[in-house]
């Protein structure tokens, strides 16, 4: 009777574990512990690819008022920094953040319509203030972003005779939208892999002249850029 009794009790020893340990799964496979809540900095590196596209004259009573000289491409690698806070409830993300890369990006094409001038420009800094919303997958979160972007330009027109003949410095403003992945490292750590299409519309910008005689100058110039990212964050 001794030898049953103590097998009984193993017995229910036995499944009171079994169910202690079938309660605690379904909690264990809701809350692995990964959140993508609090505040986060770090550093990143990627490239940038854009367009300055169709160099429209607007110097009133100039030639060629509103017709096209043409158009460039430029590229560069990028470094930079980001910040950010996010909430999360239920897996669903949202957050709040703000970039910026240093960038030295240039191009330049001769002119359609002038014989022996070319127009050329450079991008040395871009950054975006941004919302994003996602949702995680234990450690992996998924997400698209969008917000507002801007541009550090400069432009420049030259002609093989006389060089650099006008020049000008622009901080453009525009929209950008973009998708994104990050996956915790641990806890503190995350390393993520963002796309970017930031577009700041056809704006005029005024050329300043760099010899002296020539008048003031203006040309509206559509620019548009793709940056790709990727980057470490440093959670607390």
């Amino acid at each position: 009777m001794g030898l049953s009794d103590t097998k009984m009790r193993a017995a229910v020893r036995a499944a009171c574990l079994a169910t202690a340990a079938l309660t605690a799964a379904p909690a264990l496979a809701q809350d692995t512990g990964w959140r993508h809540a609090g505040c986060h900095a770090g550093v990143h590196a990627g490239g940038l690819w854009g367009e300055a596209a169709d160099w429209t004259v607007k110097t009133p009573g100039g030639d060629f008022f509103g017709q096209s000289l043409g158009s460039h491409s430029l590229s560069s690698g990028i470094g930079g920094i980001q910040a950010g806070c996010d909430i999360e409830r239920d897996g669903f993300v949202l957050g709040v953040g703000a970039d910026y890369s240093w960038a030295d990006a240039s191009g330049s094409h001769p002119s359609r319509l002038e014989r022996g001038v070319f127009y050329s420009s450079r991008i040395s800094g871009t950054g975006a203030v941004i919302a994003r919303a996602g949702y995680r997958v234990d450690r992996i979160l998924g997400y698209v972003r969008a917000g507002l972007a801007w541009q550090n330009d400069s432009y420049e027109a030259s002609t093989i005779i006389t060089g650099p003949a006008y020049s000008a410095n622009e901080l453009r403003t525009g929209w950008t939208l973009g998708v994104g992945g990050e996956y915790s490292v641990n806890e503190r750590l995350g390393v993520f892999l963002e796309y970017d299409y930031r577009d700041y519309g056809n704006d005029t910008i005024g050329l300043t002249p760099l010899i002296p005689g020539l008048g003031p100058a203006s040309v509206a110039i559509d620019s548009r850029t793709s940056v790709v990212r990727a980057g470490v964050n440093l959670w607390f």
